[in-house]
Formats: structure tokens, sequence, C-alpha cells
């Protein structure tokens, strides 16, 4: 299903124009001291909620947006790290998934 999903993805252009937007840094220049890695991993994170938030406004199926994040990515990641070292990144998903790592639903006491 995930590999029928990310060739729909290629064919509608959607996964290039990604692509294309990730390996493109923006061309402006800060004022600002850069933040430390953690404030910008929530900086992040709160700017893919409010596009996933607006996507899905939007209609656009969760399924479909998880599967082109994972893809973008991941291969963003390819990008900067290269494959082997990504491969051997995933390979600790698994037990991550697995132990509740990445459920957002709150543990019952």
């Amino acid at each position: 299903m995930l590999n029928l999903a990310l060739s729909d993805a290629f064919r509608s252009g959607f996964a290039q124009s990604l692509l294309s937007f990730m390996s493109h840094p923006a061309s402006f220049t800060s004022a600002r001291d850069p933040l430390p890695d953690h404030e910008q991993k929530q900086a992040a994170l709160s700017y893919l909620n409010e596009a996933w938030a607006e996507a899905r406004h939007d209609g656009v199926d969760g399924d479909c947006l998880a599967q082109a994040s994972l893809f973008a990515a991941f291969a963003e990641l390819v990008g900067t790290y290269g494959e082997d070292a990504v491969a051997k990144f995933v390979e600790g998903l698994p037990v991550r998934v697995r132990n509740g790592e990445f459920s957002t639903r709150l543990a019952k006491q």
C-alpha cells in the first residue's frame, strides 16, 4: 500500500514539488542567532502540525499525509546523511514504535 501511495504521489507531482522545496533552503537571512537544536526541533514540529492541520482541513487523508511526510523526511535524511546511515537509523524504528515512542495516546493510570 505504501509503495502504491508513493507512486501515486510521484504521478501527481506532489512528491517532486515536496522534494524540490525540501532540497532548497530558504534564501533569507535572519538578524537573530540560530536557535538551539531542541528549539529548532520544537519550531519544526509546530510548522509541521500547522501544515498538517491545514491539509486535513482541505480534505487530504491522514494516511496520505503520513506517507508523504515519511517519504519527504527519508528523502531529506538520505540527502543529508546518505543511504547507509539512514538505513541503519531505520533499523531501530520497530523497537521504538513497539515501545510507544510515537504514540499520542495518554497512558492510562
